[in-house]
Order: structure tokens, then sequence, then C-alpha cells
């Protein structure tokens, strides 16, 4: 309990990066003092923002190989998304730590793997690494995960778990916005008040506005298209908004795609 009633010195920077104020992360990071692992959480939670940024070439340049295993993983990440190129070489890095048992059970680094697998689409090797959770991080992720598998039902196993761990807590909040947008029917109304509700405690980002439906975020458009077709209205507007602006977003392909069915394509979104 004494750990517990400790000042939580990265409380702000954790919600900034959270909720996509990313460059207030970066702004207001220069906090001292702090324990070594503090230390280095602030220093993952500062670079991943610059990663969010599309900084990723100061991340690879910055983060050395004498770096803790948080930060080398933070560094993969960076690696992956930077190029098409360093995906291969990357992946089996990652592979090789995560098989490694002196640190392959580090949370940041099962985060990491969770991240890129998703990316890769690969969700049931994400699970293999995010599943035993340890981290409101973790479990945020494997709502996202669950929900891109189509099963809202494990989504909400996770949900409770967050919500018994701390129901106030900025992800749990989240997860559970998210949730509520892939239900569908009234339950969108809630994500909106959750999302509302952040918009009057926090500066206003991206992440919020897109929650709140600010049309212009690539982002909210999917979310659109997704609600409305819940909502059993036509969705072709916002379709066809996504692809012009976006043609490369993951929902245009797979809409265009025959491998699944458009509905079945739309939803993997939700």
């Amino acid at each position: 309990m004494a750990a517990a009633a400790a000042p939580d010195h990265l409380f702000n920077l954790r919600n900034n990066f959270y909720l996509g104020a990313y460059q207030a992360a970066i702004n207001n990071s220069d906090l001292t003092n702090l324990p070594p692992d503090d230390a280095v959480e602030r220093d993952c939670l500062v670079y991943r923002s610059y990663i969010a940024l599309g900084s990723y070439q100061l991340v690879i340049s910055e983060i050395d190989e004498s770096a803790a295993t948080p930060l080398q993983a933070v560094k993969l990440l960076a690696l992956y998304l930077s190029s098409p190129d360093n995906k291969e070489s990357t992946i089996s890095s990652l592979k090789e730590w995560l098989s490694d048992p002196a640190i392959g059970s580090n949370a940041t680094l099962r985060l990491i793997a969770g991240i890129i697998f998703m990316h890769e689409e690969d969700y049931n090797e994400a699970l293999k690494h995010t599943n035993a959770g340890g981290t409101m991080e973790l479990h945020a992720l494997n709502v996202q995960i669950f929900l891109k598998m189509h099963r809202s039902d494990y989504a909400e196993r996770q949900l409770r778990a967050m919500q018994q761990i701390d129901e106030d807590h900025t992800l749990t909040q989240l997860a559970n916005a998210w949730l509520n947008l892939a239900v569908g029917g009234s339950k969108i109304q809630e994500a909106y008040l959750i999302f509302q509700d952040f918009s009057e405690k926090y500066p206003m980002t991206g992440l919020i506005l897109n929650g709140k439906a600010d049309a212009k975020d690539p982002e909210t458009l999917a979310n659109l298209v997704v609600c409305s077709l819940h909502q059993g209205k036509s969705t072709s507007r916002y379709l066809n908004q996504l692809k012009l602006t976006h043609p490369d977003h993951m929902l245009v392909k797979r809409a265009s795609s025959g491998d699944e069915s458009f509905e079945r394509a739309l939803q993997s979104v939700a």
C-alpha cells in the first residue's frame, strides 16, 4: 500500500501520451530526480511520442545499444515503422528478444510486440505476448486486438479487468469508449460522453476530437463509417471521403478487397 500512496511523477506525462497530446508530452517531460525505472519509463513515453509524430529517425539515432531493454523495444518500433524494408529484420530481432528468458517477459517489450504484430494483422501472435497483461497499457492493447478480431466479448472481459484495477484510469475510459463504438447502437452515445468528459478535463487533441467525430481526421472518417453501419445508415459519403483523402487507409484497402465481405472489412477497424 505504501507504493500506491507514493506520488506518481509520470501521471501527467502518461495522460498526455494516452490522449494523443504528443507534443505536450515531449514539452513537459523535463522531470528530474526520478527513480531509475521511472526515468526509463519517462524516456520511453517521450520517444513513443516522437514515433507518434513520425520522428522515427530521431528515436533510432538517440537510443544506443547500451540503453535499457524497454528503450531498445521502443527503438525496434521506430525501425519497424520507419520503412517497409526494415520490417523483416525488425520482426526477426523482436522474436529473438522475446525468446530470451532474461528479457522476454519485460512489459514494454511485450507491449511493443503486441503493437507490431497488430500492425502485421497477426492477432494471435500479438496475444501470445500481451494476453497475460501486467500493465494497464497491455490490457488496453488487448481490448484493441480483440476488437480487431471481432471478439467484443473478450474485449469486454479485458475492460472489466481494467475497471477492477482502476475504473477512473484514462486507459480504462478509452477502452470503454472503443468497446462502445464497436458495439454500436445506444453505446455510441456513451462513447461520445466519455470523449466529451475528456474534452472538458484536458486540452483538446486529435484523439479526443476523433472520438467526438471531428470529420477531418482519417480515423474519424473510419469510425463514422463503422458507426453509420451499426446504425443502419448509409456509409457511402464517409467512405468516399476517406477514399479521396486517404486512399492508403486500411479501411479503404479492405473495403476494396475481394478477400472479405464488405461489412466484415468495415467492422474490423471498429
